[in-house]
């Protein structure tokens, strides 16, 4: 499962969603898909964008966890 670390990215470099946003070129709502992981996919652009705005490596948004079936 991959999970989704862009809010405590953000938060570490003192960043709202409004202004993320508006730097990278996408809608809030599509934001917010993408912080709570409801996305589907994400463009290589729009990640390099994200990671150029908050001067952070693609491995600072995203995580790879072992999905455990109990």
């Amino acid at each position: 499962m991959i999970k989704i670390n862009l809010d405590r990215v953000m938060l570490e470099r003192k960043i709202t969603s409004k202004a993320l946003a508006e730097k990278i070129g996408i809608t809030q709502a599509n934001l917010s898909i993408l912080k709570t992981g409801k996305a589907r996919g994400i463009r290589f652009a729009t990640l390099e964008k994200i990671c150029q705005t908050l001067n952070c490596q693609p491995g600072d948004i995203f995580e790879y966890e072992e999905k455990t079936d109990i």
